[in-house]
């Protein structure tokens, strides 16, 4: 390769971005490349699910066996309760319209219309929920959204005193992806249900990190995405329980048990399932894996002149996912160092991918205070299954000459 204009050499590729999007795993392809193949044999495998031949039956009974696997990765009681989507960001629009659709139609019907639609969640969302927020303040619902602890986390306390006889819907993430923080959904979920309100939950960056059990958690609906896990790219889920009142956001064929129309991925929803089975069989002892390399970046990031976390963070805890370091850099710019970084051949953000082109301070560090040149120098990394030691060491070595940099 040859050196760049600091005179330093790229090295061996290091991927620190897996909040952003984790590669695909082995189990993935295996389970998609029967898909794969060209022409007409591949429609003996990945035709059409909804058609009553006998390839359309194997692709439908595959499909169903995909949705059993990942209704079981997640705590669903009944896999009809696992409506595939084609990724998070629509599983939470679906998720914002159409509870609240389905919740206020059904307010109406038991003769106690709300005098103003009310909805709860957080400024920490990700823009998946926030936006399809604003959307319903548009059209005449009140939204709350309630500010977290400088620490990151949203209190019981904080959401019921939001509650009110008009709320209809509370939606607060598992897992933040800047900070890592992991929220008390089981208690929110709970004094949502006390309230009349149904809860959603975004679990897209908690799923393969740290146990999930919808269930367990108490919640009504809850949105995932493959390719966070080592899935393919375009496919995610949305878990509906049982009798939840939901009205669909996609309409048209009827597909997905009248949820979500549309022809199926059947070839996605493999490798969804693949997935999910391999990154949750072992989960506590990769939880526990992955925790020691975050203390370890931790430890070594801030021992740098000039960075620091940007939520405080005790060694093993387990308030924050396992797998993500979050600092701030004096002195440098995200992009700066992200691209500083990049020309060592390092792979790292400086928040969510989806603000990635963004100038401006992340939504979720001005939630946290903190102040707009301190989140410029933002730094995420995030890392998972096929992170070492020896490459969280490496990063760390990385940064120190970054910063060097004149």
């Amino acid at each position: 390769m040859a050196a760049d204009e600091q005179g330093v050499q790229a090295q061996e590729f290091h991927y620190f971005d897996y909040a952003a999007t984790a590669p695909l795993c082995e189990e993935a392809a295996l389970a998609m490349a029967p898909y794969l193949v060209p022409g007409v044999a591949n429609l003996q495998v990945g035709g059409n699910a909804n058609a009553l031949y006998t390839a359309g039956r194997e692709a439908f009974a595959a499909m169903e066996q995909a949705r059993r696997t990942v209704a079981a990765c997640v705590g669903a009681k009944r896999p009809d309760e696992v409506v595939f989507a084609a990724g998070a960001t629509e599983a939470d629009n679906a998720a914002m319209f159409g509870l609240g659709s389905a919740a206020l139609a059904k307010r109406k019907q038991q003769g106690r219309p709300p005098a103003q639609p009310h909805l709860i969640t957080t400024a920490l969302e990700h823009e998946a929920v926030l936006q399809p927020c604003k959307r319903l303040e548009q059209h005449g619902w009140r939204v709350t959204r309630l500010n977290p602890t400088a620490e990151g986390f949203v209190t019981p306390s904080a959401l019921q005193q939001a509650l009110c006889e008009d709320t209809l819907v509370v939606s607060v993430q598992l897992a933040n992806a800047e900070v890592g923080s992991i929220q008390p959904v089981a208690e929110l979920a709970q004094a949502a249900h006390k309230a009349g309100a149904v809860f959603h939950t975004d679990a897209t960056q908690a799923l393969g990190k740290i146990p999930v059990d919808v269930r367990g958690l108490g919640v009504d609906a809850a949105s995932f995405s493959a390719h966070k896990i080592g899935g393919p790219k375009g496919i995610g889920a949305l878990y509906v329980a049982a009798r939840t009142p939901f009205d669909a956001y996609l309409t048209g064929g009827g597909q997905e048990g009248g949820k979500r129309s549309g022809t199926q991925n059947v070839c996605g929803m493999a490798g969804f399932a693949a997935a999910a089975v391999a990154a949750t069989e072992n989960i506590r002892e990769e939880q526990v894996r992955l925790a020691r390399l975050r203390d370890r970046l931790y430890a070594g990031l801030t021992a740098l002149p000039g960075v620091r976390a940007t939520v405080p963070q005790a060694p093993g805890s387990g308030a924050f996912l396992p797998n993500i370091v979050h600092v701030l850099v004096a002195g440098v710019e995200s992009e700066t160092l992200i691209l500083r970084l990049d020309k060592l051949g390092f792979c790292v953000s400086g928040g969510s991918a989806c603000a990635t082109h963004s100038l401006e301070p992340s939504h979720v560090l001005t939630a946290l205070g903190v102040p707009g040149d301190a989140a410029r120098g933002a730094l995420r990394c995030s890392f998972g299954r096929y992170t070492t030691e020896a490459h969280v060491d490496a990063l760390v070595q990385a940064v120190q000459q970054a910063l060097q940099w004149d």
